[in-house]
Formats: C-alpha cells, structure tokens, sequence
C-alpha cells in the first residue's frame, strides 16, 4: 500500500527567492507589447490605401424580382371535344385545367400503371381520347390530350 505523504511549508527562504524572480518575468513581457504594436500600425495603412483607391467605383443596385406572371396561351379557355368532354366537362376551360381534371379522373379511377408509374392503364372513356391506345405514359398523355382542345 502506499504511504500518503504530507508537505511542509515552505522555507521563508525560498519565498524571498519567488519574489526576485517575478520582477523579471513582467520586465520581459511589457517589452514584447510594443514591438507587436508596431507591427501592427505599419500593416494598416496599406489596408487603408486600398480601401480608399476602391471607393470611386459606382456598385449597381441589384434588381427587384417582379412576380411570375403566367403565360396567356396556357390560361386562353379551350373548347374540348366530345370525347374529351366526358372526362373534363362541355364548358370551354384552361389547357391547365384540363390536365388537372384528367390526372383528378385518373387517380379516382386508379387507372394509374401500379408497377410502371409513369403509365396510364387507358379504359373506354380514355382510350377514345388515347387513339385507341390501351397504355400511355404520361408524356404521351399530354400530346393525345392537347390534340382535343380547340
């Protein structure tokens, strides 16, 4: 096991020898600071020389963002066609109106291909507009579709 040791106290001796030596210590860093002052003040006007050389220079404001206006074409009502007007209604409507109440008529009947999701399973309603197609993508889709609309 081992044995706790105890400390003294110092000698009044070595107290005396801390003393002298601390004096030392705070000559040497006061004459460190300003060599780093002086280092200091040089770097700063050669930052402000070029500081001053860039003010002339006009900056543009940057633009303000106007909000998005959507295009006429697509917000121009469309008159469907009787096979079209099963699906989307008689009245004349928008050609993004008419998409969305295809894909609305689509997901109502689940005609939505469950493995290849991008195909459209076609039955009698769509197939007249699909052009007798039984399956399309939903890119094809949007071309058969705008071929109705007048």
């Amino acid at each position: 096991m081992a044995k706790k040791t105890t400390k003294k106290a110092a000698a009044p001796k070595k107290a005396t020898a801390k003393k002298a030596a601390a004096p030392k210590k705070a000559t040497v860093k006061k004459a460190a600071a300003p060599k780093k002052a002086t280092v200091k003040k040089a770097a700063a006007p050669k930052k402000a020389t070029v500081k001053k050389a860039a003010a002339p220079k006009k900056v543009a404001a940057p633009k303000k963002k106007s909000a998005r206006k959507p295009n006429a074409a697509f917000m121009k009502p469309l008159n469907p066609s009787k096979e079209l007007a099963e699906i989307v209604g008689g009245n004349p409507i928008p050609r993004t109106e008419v998409m969305k109440k295809v894909w609305a008529y689509i997901k109502k009947n689940n005609l939505q291909d469950a493995k290849n999701r991008r195909a459209i399973n076609a039955d009698d309603k769509l197939k007249a507009v699909f052009g007798g197609k039984k399956q399309v993508t939903m890119f094809e889709m949007t071309k058969l579709v705008s071929n109705h609309l007048k």
